[in-house]
């Protein structure tokens, strides 16, 4: 596959799984623990290895787990892993501007192989809105790698569950192994207020049904990291205007300096 791709191309692909490769252990102990979850559950290993394939989701697979167990009604299982997927809402708008060019199918195609992780390390390169050389192929690179190393890492735990304690807290291990990732994106106020309040909503709310704690963070997030974002800029264009008229005093001075 890389043979087929222009010399930019593969050296962007390659960048992509560069930069995707220090979150492979995180990755891998979270597809783990999803896949001993789903064997451990009322799913059939072929069923499991099906929602690991079809869905891609381990968050929302995680959140309806409990409720296929319970027998509830198909709607409530729907509704659940809408909610905990809402911000792959948000994904797909931050992406937009970046592959708009493409078809609908490529599009779609993208947006099943889009990440949590993978979109973070996307929109830290700061690529300029629509066609840029080797973008799609960076994507690519990382997506492919979270993907492969997701799907590996989820039908081990399925195959393995009955081999994997309970007591091992992998989940807890994959999670602090993304604590570091998710502190360097933040680099710059706004964020930081958007992750804050994220963070309060969803302990706040961490008792409500269907994992509603997980949109509403997600909405806070949005609202508060806009609001920081708008007093930003507005402190710096006032910053900007009391600064002109003492460059234009400046600038009269000199001139006045300069008059034989």
């Amino acid at each position: 596959m890389l043979s087929r791709l222009s010399p930019a191309d593969r050296t962007a692909f390659m960048s992509g799984v560069r930069d995707y490769s220090p979150t492979l252990m995180a990755m891998f102990s979270w597809g783990l623990v999803t896949g001993v979850a789903m064997s451990k559950s009322v799913l059939s290993v072929p069923q499991a290895v099906a929602m690991s394939l079809l869905v891609y989701a381990g968050s929302s697979q995680l959140a309806v787990l409990p409720l296929m167990a319970a027998k509830l009604p198909i709607w409530t299982v729907l509704l659940t892993a809408a909610m905990v997927n809402t911000r792959f809402v948000i994904f797909s708008a931050g992406l937009a501007p970046h592959f708009s060019y493409l078809s609908f199918w490529r599009r779609l195609t993208l947006g099943y192989f889009n990440g949590d992780v993978v979109y973070l390390l996307f929109q830290k390169k700061a690529f300029a809105n629509g066609y840029v050389p080797g973008k799609e192929a960076y994507f690519w690179g990382m997506s492919l790698l979270s993907w492969v190393f997701w799907q590996v890492s989820s039908i081990a735990g399925i195959l393995l569950a009955s081999v994997v304690p309970d007591n091992w807290g992998l989940d807890l291990a994959g999670t602090l192994a993304l604590v570091p990732l998710i502190v360097s994106a933040v680099i710059n106020r706004a964020m930081l207020v958007a992750v804050a309040s994220a963070g309060v909503v969803a302990l706040v709310a961490i008792d409500l049904p269907y994992r509603l704690s997980l949109p509403l963070a997600v909405f806070a997030a949005i609202a508060a990291g806009s609001i920081a974002q708008f007093v930003a800029e507005r402190a710096d264009l006032r910053r900007i205007r009391a600064a002109r008229p003492t460059a234009s005093a400046a600038s009269r001075a000199d001139l006045g300096d300069k008059e034989p």
